[in-house]
């Protein structure tokens, strides 16, 4: 398998990632990549796998976690130095591979239509992102001799797939979001209790008015831009993973939802003003295209953007950040 991994935040998101080889044979088939949707947290990509046998070795930097989606029923056998897995997969049947892993073998008895490769950069097991004191040795205690099911990582697993499927405005929010919640998920459940100590969380704030009034104020100026979950959470002074929780709490949706909302009344307005290309409108909002755009607009709306435009002249503005903040009970 070819899978770009993910360089170090500071540099672009779209730029292509380098390779590794991994679950890498001729039977692989690439469906879908997170390559060019400027994710950053970590880097996926869909790929179906037929029978086969064939070497892999893991990542080198990354861990790395394969997720069936489809649920085949087929026979995998995985050996390594001191390893022997064989594991009959199931529909959220989970496969873990820590940084640096050697060498070794994969055996495939049948088709896997639909298999979800993520790889999270070590970055994502820091103290900023996760708010609990860790060190880096914990990546090395992950648990990866057998296949596990893990329903909790399944969900964000199928999270992130359907975001690879259909493109949403505030999808590498999202994906941001989801990828602290994986590393958290393994060092809780995952992590050898034998190499590992007890993690306690960091003490820390909730989002008070003030806070939350300043990251509102960012998102409504930053609609149109670069938004993360992490320059969110440093306005508020909090790690990402209290961040989106304290959000959540106060305002009754998770970032990227909430940035989601706003970026489609940001849509509205700017179809209604009627004076920009529907390319440069999708561009603008987070969209890698405009087929993308009119897919999500349309969901939404039951209108293309187009047709959205056309009607416009009965529709009334933008609901804006002071409606938003009088709808929240918290700061009425």
């Amino acid at each position: 398998m070819e899978i770009r991994q993910e360089e170090p935040e500071a540099a672009g998101r779209n730029k292509p990632l380098p390779y590794c080889d991994f679950w890498k044979s001729r039977s692989s088939k690439l469906l879908l990549s997170s390559v060019n949707r400027g994710w950053c947290g970590l880097s996926a990509e869909l790929r179906s796998h037929g029978q086969s046998v064939f070497p892999w070795r893991g990542p080198q930097t990354d861990t790395h976690i394969t997720v069936d989606m489809s649920g085949s029923e087929s026979l995998v056998t995985r050996r390594a130095t001191g390893i022997v897995d064989r594991y009959v997969s199931r529909r959220g049947t989970a496969w873990l591979c820590p940084p640096g892993w050697s060498e070794g073998s994969i055996d495939i008895t049948g088709e896997l239509p639909g298999i979800l490769h993520l790889y999270v950069p070590a970055s994502q097991f820091s103290p900023s992102k996760l708010g609990i004191n860790i060190d880096e040795s914990v990546i090395g205690a992950l648990e990866h001799e057998s296949a596990f099911e893990d329903p909790l990582l399944t969900e964000i697993a199928y999270a992130i797939a359907s975001e690879l499927q259909t493109e949403t405005s505030a999808g590498g929010l999202l994906v941001e979001s989801l990828a602290s919640s994986i590393a958290a998920r393994l060092v809780q459940k995952h992590a050898s209790t034998s190499s590992t100590r007890s993690y306690p969380l960091l003490k820390t704030e909730g989002l008070d008015r003030r806070r939350l009034f300043r990251v509102l104020d960012y998102i409504e100026a930053n609609l149109e831009g670069d938004l993360s979950i992490d320059r969110m959470a440093s306005i508020a002074c909090l790690s990402r993973y209290h961040f989106a929780r304290a959000f959540r709490q106060a305002v009754g949706q998770p970032p990227h939802r909430y940035v989601s909302d706003r970026r489609l009344e940001r849509a509205k307005a700017l179809l209604i003003r009627g004076d920009r290309p529907l390319v440069d409108i999708a561009l603008s909002l987070g969209f890698s295209g405009q087929a993308n755009f009119t897919r999500a607009f349309r969901q939404a709306t039951g209108h293309a953007p187009g047709r959205y435009r056309q009607t416009a002249g009965s529709r009334r503005a933008e609901f804006s950040l002071t409606d938003v903040r009088r709808s929240l009970p918290i700061l009425s």
